[in-house]
């Protein structure tokens, strides 16, 4: 299973498909290829797809247990000059698409479109305080706390409280993008979130569309903040990201 040197890390990652490289980035409290289990097969058949663990994430390994979301931007901006991958299609979720916004605000030219799920541009932090290590322990949240061991024992080297603080630091700070750098951004975008996700409205949606040239939103009906994956409506979200995708190919 491959790993790459990345600035400080050895990264990570899972490749599936041939075609034009997707770079998925994945969601807090997950990994890689957790996070888009339900658009493996659809995407691979047409594309090459990335799945890294994130700094802090799954089994991406470095000394440091420090993370943030404008960390991570850069850390995915350095390990596609590792693979050499120029420019590529970004489809992220939650977490990883406050990363990839960061990442076309940054470098423009690298990010050949732009798909996010269930994000804003500014700081959602409710409910961030549950996720404390002492309240996660205090609430008898022993479930969230095991898949937080297992799925990240590598990155957290066993220090799940430092990950749970981490998490709940860059929750509550990120994304904070201004007006003026979301107008940087020069791909084509589209912004995906659930009718009923309480990070990302269907307000925020539209204000990042109001800075983003070019760009479109998509409210996933009946779904909460994971409108991609099982629960949600997978098949939908599918259709419409591969035929944007579609409108908008990396070469030709």
């Amino acid at each position: 299973m491959p790993y790459v040197p990345v600035r400080d890390l050895e990264m990570y990652y899972e490749q599936l498909g041939v075609g034009d490289p997707i770079v998925f980035l994945h969601s807090a409290y997950s990994r890689g290829i957790l996070a888009f289990g339900c658009q493996l097969l659809d995407f691979q058949r047409h594309y090459t797809c990335y799945f890294p663990d994130f700094r802090g994430h799954g089994r991406t390994r470095c000394e440091s247990l420090e993370w943030s979301m404008p960390q991570i931007a850069d850390d995915i901006l350095a390990f596609m000059d590792a693979l050499g991958i120029a420019r590529a299609h970004f489809v992220g979720y939650s977490l990883g698409a406050g990363a990839a916004l960061y990442c076309a605000t940054r470098r423009p030219d690298r990010i050949a479109t732009l798909t996010t799920i269930g994000v804003s541009a500014s700081p959602t932090p409710a409910g961030a305080d549950d996720y404390e290590p002492e309240a996660l322990i205090a609430h008898g949240q022993q479930e969230i706390i095991d898949q937080m061991i297992a799925r990240h024992a590598e990155a957290h080297r066993g220090n799940w409280q430092e990950f749970a603080r981490q998490t709940t630091r860059d929750w509550r700070r990120y994304p904070a993008l201004t007006a003026e750098q979301l107008a940087a951004i020069a791909c084509p975008a589209l912004f995906i979130a659930g009718e009923h996700d309480e990070f990302a409205s269907e307000e925020q949606q539209r204000t990042l569309c109001a800075h983003v040239r070019g760009s479109r939103y998509l409210i996933v009906p009946g779904c909460d903040h994971r409108p991609h994956m099982l629960s949600g409506q997978p098949v939908f979200v599918n259709r419409e990201i591969l035929a944007f995708l579609r409108e908008h190919p990396l070469t030709g």
